[in-house]
């Protein structure tokens, strides 16, 4: 009886093992950040937040949609219902008193996202002139430049960008061949390899700017994008995804950009844009990105094309 038991504690705990290893870890954060909000609006009216019911995640999205977006509260939704079922809850998110509050709210709000704006070939050549320019470690201008260009030439996610290492990258006489082995779209890590070609322009390739930042930082092994020490001495350390993030901001501000609308997500944005624009379609473009629907793809495309097959084009004053 005793061995039974202790084969079903290993057993159970096995099991809570594999649901916690279903989502990346990131995403478990991002449902315990929602749920905890969601706790402490229950805790402020006197209601209970595990389990619930549909009644009041209703409240709590009406509540929400005073200053957040419709995305904002689909994704609480989610990390509500997720929360529940890892605790063994069931939730019936598509009860009518939420699937029907969700839709008037969105009917007075409207659903119309303003995404961050996509860093296109002018920024880009802008942000590596600022670079150039500035007055710092010719080692520290050299990672700059490489995340920046290898961030937009593969089209990359931050934390995609963060994440590779030297046993990832492959040169060929075509370019470049970076392995990703894991994404957010990817979640069980079964990896996608870029392509990046030449560049015709030497100071814009990420290529060449790649094989210099490997061959003056030494480093044959690990991550390839690191932290500086504050004495400016490369560490072994790999740097953060909100580094990306706040590298781009600064050099666009030094370039003489407005950079509030601009994020991490603007490098592989731009580079879809930009594509979109040279007459690049889907297939191709989403083969780079790594996106899994065209939904996204088509919205870069149709933003790329807002002018040129403008109808206005053809009128004649």
């Amino acid at each position: 009886m005793s061995e039974l038991t202790t084969d079903l504690k290993s057993l159970h705990e096995a099991t809570l093992n594999n649901l916690k290893s279903s989502k990346a870890n990131n995403t478990l954060r991002a449902y315990k950040s929602d749920f905890k909000d969601f706790g402490a609006f229950c805790v402020k009216h006197g209601l209970n937040s595990l389990p619930t019911e549909p009644k009041i995640v209703s409240l709590y999205l009406t509540h929400l949609s005073k200053n957040s977006k419709i995305s904002t509260l689909r994704r609480r939704l989610v990390s509500i219902s997720m929360v529940h079922k890892l605790k063994g809850h069931y939730l019936d998110t598509k009860h009518p008193i939420i699937v029907e509050n969700l839709m008037g709210i969105k009917r007075v709000k409207g659903s119309i996202q303003k995404g961050k704006k996509p860093l296109l070939i002018n920024h880009l050549k802008l942000i590596i002139n600022a670079i150039n320019d500035q007055k710092i470690e010719e080692l520290k201008k050299l990672r700059d430049k490489t995340i920046i260009l290898i961030g937009f030439g593969g089209g990359f996610r931050r934390t995609e960008l963060i994440s590779i290492d030297y046993e990832d990258l492959e040169f060929v006489p075509e370019g470049l061949k970076i392995t990703i082995r894991r994404s957010k779209t990817d979640q069980f890590g079964e990896g996608m390899i870029k392509g990046l070609p030449y560049f015709s322009n030497e100071i814009y390739c990420p290529i060449v700017s790649l094989k210099k930042w490997l061959e003056n930082s030494k480093i044959k092994s690990g991550p390839i994008f690191r932290r500086f020490t504050k004495g400016s001495t490369l560490t072994d350390k790999r740097l953060s995804d909100q580094s990306v993030v706040l590298l781009i901001k600064e050099y666009l501000n030094l370039a003489g950009i407005e950079n509030n609308n601009f994020a991490g997500h603007s490098l592989r944005s731009g580079f879809a844009t930009v594509a979109a624009e040279s007459g690049a379609d889907e297939r191709s473009i989403m083969a780079m990105t790594g996106h899994k629907t065209t939904q996204m793809v088509r919205r870069y495309i149709k933003e790329a094309n807002l002018f040129k097959n403008n109808a206005l084009n053809k009128v004649k004053f």
